[in-house]
C-alpha cells in the first residue's frame, strides 16, 4: 500500500504532542489529523457562544435600557429575564412560566403580558384549566395595583363574596378582603359584555401569589384585567383591557447616562457576563466608561462584543497548554496502535 506524506506544518503540530520518532509519527498520521480538532472543538463553541449582538427589538417591540435579549446587554438586574422566541415573539420568563409581552412602556415603565391560560371572551361558560401567574419578588418587576382580577363560578362555602361599594373601589385597602360581586368590570366585561350568560363572577385583588393559588382552588377560573391610557380628558383617559400590566424600575446610573451620551460616543449600557460589572459597549469595542475615553483601558473586541469573548479565548489558551502536557505524558508510554483502541492506550 502506498503511503503519503505528512506535510511539514502538520509535523510541527504533532511533534508538540509526541516524542515518538518521525517514522512512527507518519505511521499515525491519519488518526492524529482527525483527532485534534475534536479535542478543541469545545473551546472554540464557547467563543462563539459568548460573543452577541445588542438587538434592539424582538418583532415590533423595541429593546432598550434596562432590557437586554442578548446576554451582556442592558442591565444585569434583568439578566435572562427576557426572551425573544425563534418565531420573534417577546416573551417574560417568571417562575410560572413563559409569557407573550403585548408591549412595553419605556416614558411610563411598565409591559404587559397575556396569560394563555387565562379565561378569554371566546371561552363564554365554558372555563379551562388555568394555574396561577406569578413573579420572581427578587427581580425588580412588581404587579402593578392598575390590575384587577375577575374570578369565575367561585363556591360560596368558600370564598366570601358579597358587594361593595363605590368607596372600596377607590380605596381597596379600606374594604375587607371579600370578591366583589358588584364590580363593574363584571357587569361590563371588556369587549364581551355579555359573554357569561349563567355562571357568576366577582372581583377580588390577590395580595400574593399563594392567596391567588387559594382562589383557584374554589373557583372555576380567572382572568386579568388592566387599565389602559389612552391620552383623553379624565375620567375617560383609562379604558380596561385584557392583559397583566407588570411594572418595572429603570436603574439609573451616572456611567449608563455617560455611555449613552452622543457627545461621549452614544454607546449602549452593558455589562461583562463574568463579574456583571458595568461596560459601554461601543461600535469599536467595549470601554468601561464612555466610548470616546481612549485613555481608559477598552475591549477592543468587535461591535458590541460581549466581554466573555476575552474570558472564552484566554481558556482556549489554558486548555491548549493542558493538552501538550497531557499528550506527552501519555503518548511517551502508550505503545504505537494507529487508532487501534486498547485498555493501555485508551484516552477516556
Amino acid at each position: 500500500m502506498e503511503t503519503s506524506t505528512i506535510p511539514s506544518s502538520l509535523m510541527a503540530v504533532v511533534s508538540l504532542f509526541t516524542t515518538r520518532p518521525k517514522s512512527e509519527i507518519e505511521h499515525c498520521s491519519s488518526s492524529w489529523f482527525f483527532t485534534l480538532p475534536l479535542l478543541f472543538l469545545p473551546f472554540f463553541n464557547s467563543v462563539l457562544a459568548q460573543s452577541s449582538l445588542c438587538r434592539t427589538s424582538c418583532g415590533n417591540i423595541p429593546i432598550k435600557y434596562p432590557f437586554g435579549i442578548d446576554d451582556g446587554c442592558g442591565s444585569p438586574y434583568y439578566r435572562h429575564l427576557l426572551v425573544c422566541s425563534d418565531s420573534g415573539k417577546l416573551e417574560l420568563r417568571t417562575p410560572s412560566g413563559r409569557y407573550p409581552i403585548q408591549n412595553v412602556s419605556y416614558p411610563d415603565p411598565h409591559i404587559v403580558i397575556s396569560d394563555p391560560f387565562m379565561w378569554s371572551c371566546e371561552d363564554g361558560d365554558n372555563f379551562r384549566p388555568t394555574r396561577a401567574f406569578s413573579l420572581d419578588t427578587s427581580t425588580p418587576f412588581s404587579l402593578s395595583a392598575q390590575n384587577d382580577y375577575l374570578f369565575f363560578n367561585c363556591s360560596e362555602d368558600d370564598v366570601i363574596i358579597q358587594p361593595k361599594t363605590s368607596f372600596c373601589e377607590r380605596f381597596p385597602e379600606r374594604c375587607d378582603s371579600s370578591c366583589d360581586s358588584a364590580s363593574y368590570l363584571c357587569r361590563n366585561l371588556p369587549d364581551c359584555p355579555s359573554a357569561l350568560s349563567g355562571s357568576s363572577c366577582c372581583s377580588y385583588y390577590p395580595k400574593a401569589t399563594e392567596s391567588l393559588r387559594m382562589m383557584l382552588q374554589y373557583c372555576a377560573s380567572y382572568t386579568s384585567v388592566y387599565w389602559r391610557s389612552v391620552g383623553a380628558v379624565p375620567p375617560y383617559d383609562q379604558i380596561p383591557a385584557y392583559g397583566i400590566r407588570v411594572n418595572f424600575d429603570i436603574p439609573v446610573t451616572t456611567r449608563c447616562l455617560q455611555c449613552q451620551d452622543n457627545s461621549r460616543g452614544g454607546g449602549t449600557c452593558g455589562f461583562n457576563t463574568q463579574s456583571q460589572s458595568f461596560l459601554c459597549l461601543c461600535e469599536k469595542g467595549n470601554s468601561t466608561t464612555y466610548c470616546t475615553d481612549h485613555g481608559v483601558s477598552g475591549h477592543k473586541s468587535g461591535i458590541r462584543v460581549i466581554a466573555g469573548t476575552t474570558t472564552a479565548v484566554s481558556i482556549v489558551g489554558v486548555g491548549i497548554g493542558a493538552a501538550v502536557w497531557f499528550f506527552r505524558k501519555v503518548r511517551a508510554k502508550a505503545p504505537v496502535t494507529c487508532g487501534v483502541q486498547s485498555n493501555e492506550n485508551r484516552l477516556f
